[in-house]
């Protein structure tokens, strides 16, 4: 499985036509956090993967990327 969480979140960003602290108002979480997730020096717990994919209207597995 390749995992492309980090490449994902920035397209979805971006998209959306949202700027990092946007986007961690909108998690209620911060800029510094959606940074990392994006950069791939961290990954988001279960609670935040699970927030993000609802904002996206999207599934976890469509947000990491999962591929079978």
């Amino acid at each position: 499985m390749k995992i492309m969480f980090s490449v994902n979140l920035k397209l979805l960003r971006e998209g959306a036509g949202l700027r990092q602290q946007d986007l961690a108002e909108k998690l209620d979480t911060t800029q510094r956090k959606v940074s990392y997730w994006e950069s791939g020096k961290v990954e988001p717990d279960l609670e935040n993967l699970w927030r993000i994919a609802e904002f996206f209207g999207i599934t976890i597995d469509e947000l990491v990327g999962k591929e079978e």
